[in-house]
């Protein structure tokens, strides 16, 4: 299958398709890895279910999973291929606290994907996973989407705090407009800092300041982001302002932002295939 398509790629290389695949982490047999290193920039993304790292909650899910496996895998994947990597973690599995989340949580940010969806449990009609509700305490929403609210190691305020650290994330991290700042904010480089850790405490920060999730300006966010990596987190202000005003002007948007004239600054948008979607294509200008 994926010869068929390099194939067409190669046939039309003005008009290529852009792929789906789902991918086991921790299964890439060496078969594949030719033809998935030979996928041009933007025109290939695989779906990769990580759920969690944690042995005992995998085992309580009944997912094997070979971690160290899969770390290798995407390792790989992201240094020999162009693929673009949406790899996904789940808040509120049963047995699984917020410390352990967060191990998980850092250890994935350190393989670098470029998506972590982070979704919340949600209870599903069959699912096998409903066996678990009395003894590990899920409590979930009645009304779609089902959500888990609480269990027994992750209590009603702090799932809310996941809920709005998965929003943000996706507003900020997957968006693809932050390329530049998230190193700032993340300091993945660091291994006596956590990720998690100091994207929680923007996360909190956000919501203290905004008091909502959605409909934030699109300029508003980036001045909320500058004000916490200078006054939180200590980043110079030329490095803060540096990173931003580059995200800015990729992403496309000519507005005004209050810590730089903008219309002072050179710089264009580098050019993507048109197949390749908005949201990808922001990644790889990175």
């Amino acid at each position: 299958m994926l010869e068929f398509f390099l194939a067409r790629i190669d046939a039309h290389p003005d008009d290529p398709p852009f792929l789906h695949f789902e991918l086991v982490p921790d299964r890439l047999p060496e078969r594949l890895r030719d033809p998935i290193a030979r996928f041009p920039r933007g025109t290939l993304q695989f779906e990769i279910g990580i759920q969690t790292f944690n042995e005992d909650v995998q085992a309580l899910i009944s997912r094997r999973q070979d971690n160290a496996a899969a770390e290798a895998n995407l390792r790989w994947l992201r240094a020999n291929t162009n693929a673009h990597l949406h790899v996904d973690l789940i808040a509120g599995l049963p047995g699984e606290d917020l410390a352990s989340f967060a191990r998980g949580f850092d250890r994935l940010v350190r393989l670098a994907p470029h998506e972590i969806q982070l979704g919340i449990l949600k209870r599903l009609r069959g699912a096998p996973i409903a066996r678990h509700t009395d003894a590990y305490g899920l409590r979930f929403n009645p009304e779609p989407p089902y959500n888990v609210l609480a269990t027994d190691r992750i209590d009603f305020a702090t799932m809310q705090r996941a809920a709005r650290f998965a929003r943000y994330w996706d507003l900020v991290a997957n968006s693809g407009r932050f390329v530049r700042t998230l190193p700032l904010l993340l300091a993945p480089e660091r291994p006596d800092v956590s990720p998690f850790a100091r994207f929680l405490a923007l996360s909190d920060w956000l919501f203290a300041s905004t008091g909502k999730t959605h409909a934030i300006a699109n300029e508003r966010l980036y001045e909320l982001l500058h004000e916490f990596l200078v006054a939180r987190l200590d980043v110079p202000v030329a490095d803060a302002t540096a990173a931003l005003a580059a995200d800015y002007l990729a992403s496309g948007a000519r507005g005004r932002l209050g810590f730089v004239d903008i219309e002072a600054l050179a710089g264009r948008r580098r050019a993507v295939a048109r197949a390749t979607p908005p949201r990808q294509s922001r990644h790889l200008s990175g």
